[in-house]
């Protein structure tokens, strides 16, 4: 079995090639990764030692087209899995266009070359962000309406749909998983968990949106990758799988536990001004995936979380080089 996965120098994609060829034989796994500013071949440096000719790269921007039929031309592929995507909400509001042309774009085009080339399976890899906001009660279900509220998950809700309506349209083997917030190694430092990780272990400020109470409901980047490989596997064409981990925590909370564990006070946190925009609360149901594939999430957060921040504490020359390169 060969795969081809985009964006796999990110955070959950180089994350899914290691989990996937420590856990499972792939004949071989095709890494295509535009190495954009959260993309790093830092994330990726054990690839080659360790797994030998079962990995390759090749560097390429996903919506250029020709690049893409080249490298669909070298295998016949069973799989496309895509975490290639354009990720930062900030970023989204001040630059729209990068996320257009990635998510959207590039989507489409792969999704296009991948029929083409007779791709048994495409994979395409969300988040629960283009659901919109809930308020303090009840769960994202796959049957919930999209209502996203930045260009980033308006961009990924039209991934989405250009892929199931890739099924509906040509009979093209498709699935969609959408997955809560990861925590976890290999996280470029500016979501939540690496930012506030790196700057309190320089005993420099924290920000914190607004009041801090914003919820979201944390996965451990390792059950988020088990989640994708078993709807890889298992998955029902032309089906949407959502992912959680029943962990839900206040942004301000998150913070704190991070503070505590590196011995660090609570002064550092620093309160700024709200995200245009900012959703208050995300919850999954991940019921479907548990019933129909038996999947479940192993990493309890606390634990989880501990693990991750002691990864940043030993790794500090992975995450300064690959500050230094943006």
């Amino acid at each position: 079995m060969r795969l081809l996965v985009t964006g796999g120098c990110g955070f959950i994609g180089s994350n899914f090639i290691r989990y996937v060829l420590e856990h499972y034989q792939p004949e071989i796994i095709t890494n295509v990764d535009a190495l954009t500013y959260a993309g790093s071949l830092e994330s990726t440096t054990d690839f080659l030692p360790e797994f030998g000719d079962r990995y390759e790269f090749f560097r390429s921007d996903i919506a250029d087209l020709g690049r893409i039929d080249e490298v669909l031309s070298k295998h016949s592929y069973f799989a496309v899995v895509n975490f290639a995507a354009e990720s930062h909400v900030d970023r989204s509001i001040a630059s729209p266009e990068n996320f257009i042309h990635t998510n959207i774009v590039g989507t489409s085009n792969l999704l296009d070359a991948a029929r083409r080339h007779g791709v048994k399976r495409f994979v395409q890899i969300s988040t629960d962000e283009v659901y919109g906001s809930l308020g303090e009660t009840g769960r994202f279900t796959e049957q919930s309406p999209i209502d996203p509220s930045s260009p980033y998950s308006a961009s990924k809700g039209s991934a989405d749909l250009l892929v199931l309506a890739a099924h509906r349209t040509y009979g093209q083997d498709v699935v969609v998983t959408r997955c809560s917030n990861n925590y976890g190694p290999y996280q470029f430092p500016e979501k939540l968990v690496p930012l506030a990780i790196v700057r309190a272990l320089a005993g420099e400020s924290v920000p914190v949106y607004g009041d801090g109470l914003n919820v979201r409901d944390w996965i451990h980047v390792e059950d988020h990758c088990a989640a994708v490989f078993d709807v890889l596997i298992q998955g029902r064409a032309g089906e949407i799988y959502n992912v959680g981990a029943d962990t839900e925590r206040k942004n301000l909370d998150l913070v704190r536990t991070i503070l505590a564990h590196l011995g660090k006070g609570e002064e550092l946190i620093e309160f700024v001004r709200d995200r245009p925009g900012h959703d208050r609360r995300y919850a999954i149901d991940s019921s479907k995936i548990r019933a129909e594939i038996g999947w479940k999430p192993l990493h309890n957060l606390e634990r989880g979380l501990a693990e991750t921040i002691e990864w940043y504490r030993q790794n500090e020359p992975w995450w300064r080089e690959v500050q230094r390169l943006r």
